[in-house]
């Protein structure tokens, strides 16, 4: 049976050599509105999931479902992105 927090659970970031992650734990009543919108076959847009109630700074992507429990969401942003323009750093080319 899946754990559903009475608020909205948000992990410690992590990282790896390109990016820093988290995952994001909804409530009962923000997974059913998730799965109204994508029946669970699709990833969120910013405004979509800041819409269910998510809250972060800005330059996080969904990246991918967590299959087992839709309901949490799996998050990633470039190392070095700027929290508050969302703006990855420029690559070297």
């Amino acid at each position: 049976m899946p754990h559903y927090p009475d608020e909205i659970e948000y992990s410690e970031k992590y990282q790896d050599n390109t990016y820093e992650y988290r995952h994001v734990i909804l409530t009962k009543p923000s997974a059913k509105e998730l799965y109204k919108m994508t029946g669970g076959k699709r990833l969120l847009n910013e405004s979509e999931w800041r819409g269910l109630g998510v809250q972060q700074s800005r330059g996080w992507v969904h990246y991918e479902t967590h299959r087992p429990e839709p309901h949490i969401l799996l998050f990633r942003r470039a190392l070095g992105t700027d929290p508050t323009t969302g703006l990855a750093p420029a690559t070297a080319a």
